[in-house]
């Protein structure tokens, strides 16, 4: 959900809409697999076919591109899996595999996002690749923990000259870009769990539909601090959690509503509902004693 919204965020920012994205992840199990499945609704919901949406990503596993007829694919893996003329003509730097690297030289994506585990897996020559043909490329590698991240923050903006606008699943400390520090975005579902979970307990849904996770994705995006500076954080800082979460809240009560997974109520009723069931944090004033 946070990758979903951090990528609607980085629209903000390079102006390629969702139906025009091309997307490469780098591991293709549950995680990758999810992703991709919330990335294609928004590719959907943005104009294009499902057919057209699931053409637009490349997964790549531990045997290389998802490709059809190929072994050992699970039945979540298939729906992601390239037709086999996709492939026709295509140049590659080791017969009988397909690479991360040839995916980036072949199809050029505007967005690398990896779940793979693998640290250093965004070696330099598949950055410098995916930069020399996107003027903005949004990479996000989200492995945890730190030690096992895709890529630092700082190589990918050193390795494409500041172009890349990174998020992180892990946390990394600020990194030098144009000339100043700035604060690396970590792309953690913290920032939607909490708001989901208070909108299913205020409005007390009956269950959590895929347009709900869709919701809540989109009103993290509403809150990215690009709306207003485009070379801002795609994401809030995390001191705004509280206000996040209560934005996220109200989105994905309303979507329940909408699906009539809750009883009907006003805007005002779910406002009041998420607004009675959020904590409140007191804190008692101490006085230091001699």
């Amino acid at each position: 959900m946070v990758a979903t919204g951090t990528l609607l965020a980085a629209i903000n920012v390079t102006g390629v809409p969702m139906r025009e994205q091309r997307v490469a992840i780098l591991g293709a199990g549950g995680a990758g697999t999810g992703i991709s499945s919330l990335l294609l609704r928004a590719m959907v919901e943005d104009g294009l076919s499902e057919n057209d949406a699931r053409r637009r990503f490349y997964l790549v596993d531990r045997d290389g591109l998802l490709i059809e007829g190929m072994e050992g694919l699970l039945p979540f893996q298939l729906s992601f899996a390239q037709p086999r003329d996709t492939i026709l003509g295509w140049r590659l730097e080791q017969a009988g595999k397909i690479s991360l690297i040839d995916v980036i030289k072949n199809i050029r994506p505007t967005v690398l996002i990896g779940v793979s585990g693998q640290p250093g897996a965004f070696s330099e020559a598949v950055i410098r690749s995916m930069a020399t043909s996107v003027a903005h490329p949004v990479i996000f590698p989200l492995s945890n923990p730190t030690s096992r991240a895709e890529a630092t923050p700082q190589d990918l903006m050193t390795w494409t000259d500041g172009k890349a606008i990174v998020g992180t699943g892990s946390p990394f400390p600020p990194i030098l870009k144009n000339g100043s520090f700035v604060r690396v975005d970590q792309t953690n579902n913290s920032y939607v769990f909490p708001g989901i979970g208070l909108a299913a307990i205020a409005v007390r849904a009956t269950r959590i539909s895929d347009a709900m996770l869709m919701a809540a994705a989109r009103a993290l995006a509403h809150l990215s601090p690009t709306r207003r500076n485009p070379v801002s954080n795609l994401l809030p800082p995390v001191t705004d959690a509280r206000d996040v979460s209560m934005r996220v809240a109200e989105a994905v009560a309303m979507q329940a509503c909408k699906e009539g997974l809750t009883e009907p109520m006003s805007a005002a009723k779910i406002f009041e509902k998420i607004e009675a069931n959020i904590w409140t944090p007191l804190y008692r004033p101490y006085r230091r004693e001699a």
